[in-house]
């Protein structure tokens, strides 16, 4: 059961519903040529071919005195603009974000695509690197991009940003109203069962790829900040629970990885969570095994669970198989959230106020 209380109108007696049971129907059938989970993750990230897309990078000064790039697709004025928070060492070339970044152009809207820290091929200036509750960074990007968009701002996030994007709406509640809609793809909404699985077996190629990269940005980041965190210790990591323990943890706050797990997970804050968003999670995923793919959400949520897809995959098509379903998927949400979308619960205690 969803243990969250619906919002309440302050002037009226007006109440939000606060939860629903429903899971969507699966929307998406994997090829036959292309079975299983690591398949259906492998081959769309690594043998698809990768659309061509016209990126202008800006680079933002942060609060903190570090620096963030942005990667735009400039669309045609007044149309909609749609955000991609990326994966765990992702960037605007991955394969989801040059998929979703053309689709995206093909219509004529902007789009952008923020880089975590030390994620856009320059290492940051900052004592930090990024992580999976990292809502404080989705805001500051989120708002400033808001006061740039001229028509309706939609938001979306994959793998680690998608549980990040999460993380922001729940937390930040009706104040995430500045975005239309919202999709979260492949997030590891259960950031302690997500590290089980990503710990053992055939699935240690993935934490093997991720921490192929991760070291040498920490080993960079130990020549800025002697000491930040132990060297040897790091080295010595063979999974991402010891990664997050000696790294993730303690740069961002949280006393251990058990803590920073748990926090962060974003299947906490599903039921808080007032803008009208889909989370898309295949139950074939080799990072988040579906048995623990939670059942309930707020009114506002859209779970949908299809039984193929692996991580951030989707493929469709004859072989060697195409990139847009995602997309598709993705892009056909924002058109029917914000053309069916309720008043939430701001909107009517604005009416309600107005007679």
């Amino acid at each position: 059961m969803c243990r969250s209380r619906p919002a309440r109108c302050r002037r009226t007696s007006i109440r939000v519903p606060a939860c629903t049971d429903s899971i969507l129907p699966t929307l998406y059938t994997a090829p036959l040529w292309l079975p299983g989970g690591h398949l259906q993750t492998m081959v769309p990230a690594v043998a698809i071919a990768r659309p061509a897309v016209a990126f202008r990078r800006e680079r933002w000064e942060a609060p903190d005195g570090d620096f963030v790039d942005v990667d735009f697709v400039d669309g045609e004025p007044g149309q909609p603009l749609v955000v991609l928070f990326h994966g765990l060492e992702g960037s605007s070339a991955s394969h989801y974000a040059r998929a979703l970044m053309a689709a995206v152009a093909a219509r004529g809207w902007s789009g952008a695509v923020p880089h975590f820290r030390g994620c856009s091929g320059e290492p940051n200036r900052a004592p930090r690197f990024y992580h999976s509750g990292d809502a404080n960074e989705v805001d500051w990007i989120v708002r400033r991009l808001r006061t740039r968009a001229q028509g309706r701002l939609y938001t979306a996030g994959v793998s680690l940003g998608g549980n990040a994007l999460l993380r922001w709406l729940g937390e930040s509640q009706s104040r995430a109203g500045i975005v239309d809609a919202a999709v979260a793809v492949s997030a590891p909404l259960d950031l302690a069962r997500g590290g089980e699985a990503l710990s053992s077996g055939v699935n240690m190629v993935y934490t093997r790829m991720f921490l192929k990269t991760l070291k040498p940005k920490c080993l960079a980041k130990l020549e800025q900040f002697p000491g930040l965190f132990e060297r040897d210790a790091l080295m010595n990591a063979r999974d991402l629970y010891a990664f997050d323990n000696v790294v993730t943890a303690p740069l961002h706050g949280y006393r251990d990885t058990i803590d920073y797990w748990n926090r962060a997970s974003a299947k906490h804050v599903l039921g808080d969570i007032t803008v009208p968003t889909l989370v898309l999670n295949a139950r074939n995923d080799p990072f988040l095994p579906g048995r623990y793919l939670p059942a309930s959400a707020s009114h506002a949520v859209t779970l949908e669970y299809p039984e193929h897809g692996g991580h951030v995959g989707f493929a469709v098509g004859n072989p060697p198989g195409r990139l847009d379903w995602l997309p598709r998927r993705i892009l056909g949400f924002f058109d029917a959230a914000t053309s069916t979308r309720a008043p939430d619960a701001d909107e009517l205690c604005e009416a309600a106020a107005h007679g």
